[in-house]
């Protein structure tokens, strides 16, 4: 996938394209659905099929005081739109300059000048330009004056429930409900960072754990101990995942991240680290003893292990 930090970036003899505009915020079933349909109009024509996102929710600028926490890093959405199949993606940058633009000035200068769109898929309610001045008839208006074709994409919901949305996402992760989460992602909610020393607790409790830099990437699910799948060190395992602060203990942060890979025994110190959340287990509890919370340990794993059909603790 060709990658553009910038308008600047995009080479003169681009596309032509078909595109789509949107904050792509956890690439979910419905920007899949999106990404469908921009592919299949890319293969009707012979375009590009090309995504024009931004390097932050435009809350952040706009409304700073309701801005949600992002699903995804910009890194993880550029890989994700890459797996989808999206052939290039165009990075704006959301700062003053770029809320301030009008809507035609926006047509002319990305879609038309940079990506020489051919089409463009956006949703009924679509806007863009300075406060949102610009809607899908403006668009229509302007793809006839510049000769691109607007298609409207249906919203799509999952299990026939609800439409699918990032904020519906957060919801689920912060319920602690990472199965729900991946039926509407289509995937298996993650986050990544790199696995730095911790207290070994773990280790002395016969559960050593890979401990979770803060500085992730990724929406960190709500406290408590899931059933997971860890991509580390070239290798996939089954995991026994803890969030929280582990009240059995003093002086743990705050939504500390430590992983148990299932039969492991590796270094890990420094290497990235991807978790992928299956399932949830239970709490984060504080324990009579640490003796209780080995047990309780025993009685994870053996649950996480049917979760993710892993053979019999030895």
């Amino acid at each position: 996938m060709q990658l553009f930090e910038g308008v600047s970036e995009v080479p003169a003899d681009f596309g032509p394209s078909a595109v789509t505009i949107g904050k792509f915020d956890g690439i979910h079933a419905g920007h899949r659905a999106v990404i469908a349909a921009l592919r299949e109009a890319s293969t009707d024509r012979g375009l590009t099929a090309t995504v024009v996102t931004f390097d932050r929710n435009p809350l952040s600028l706009l409304a700073p005081e309701i801005c949600p926490d992002a699903l995804i890093s910009n890194a993880q959405k550029a890989q994700l739109l890459e797996a989808a199949g999206v052939a290039a993606t165009l990075v704006l940058a959301f700062d003053r300059s770029l809320s301030e633009q009008p809507p035609d000035k926006f047509v002319t200068e990305v879609l038309v000048t940079a990506l020489h769109a051919r089409v463009v898929l956006v949703g009924a309610d679509f806007r863009f330009g300075v406060r949102g001045s610009g809607n899908v008839e403006l668009l229509q208006e302007l793809g006839i004056l510049h000769g691109f074709e607007v298609r409207l994409i249906p919203e799509v919901t999952a299990e026939g429930r609800r439409r699918a949305s990032s904020t519906w996402i957060r919801e689920l992760l912060e319920a602690g409900n990472v199965a729900e989460a991946a039926d509407v992602l289509g995937r298996l909610p993650s986050i990544r960072s790199r696995v730095v020393h911790g207290e070994e607790r773990g280790r002395e409790l016969g559960y050593p754990t890979a401990n979770l830099s803060p500085d992730l990437e990724g929406f960190i699910p709500a406290d408590g101990v899931y059933a997971a799948w860890a991509t580390v060190g070239g290798g996939r395992y089954g995991a026994a995942v803890s969030i929280g602060n582990n009240p059995t203990f003093e002086g743990v942060p705050q939504k500390q991240v430590e992983a148990h890979l299932l039969d492991q025994k590796l270094d890990l110190y420094d290497e990235p680290i991807e978790l992928e959340f299956v399932d949830y287990v239970r709490p984060m509890n504080k324990f009579e003893s640490a003796d209780a919370l080995v047990d309780q340990m025993h009685r994870d794993e053996d649950r996480i292990r049917v979760i993710l059909d892993y053979p019999p603790r030895q």
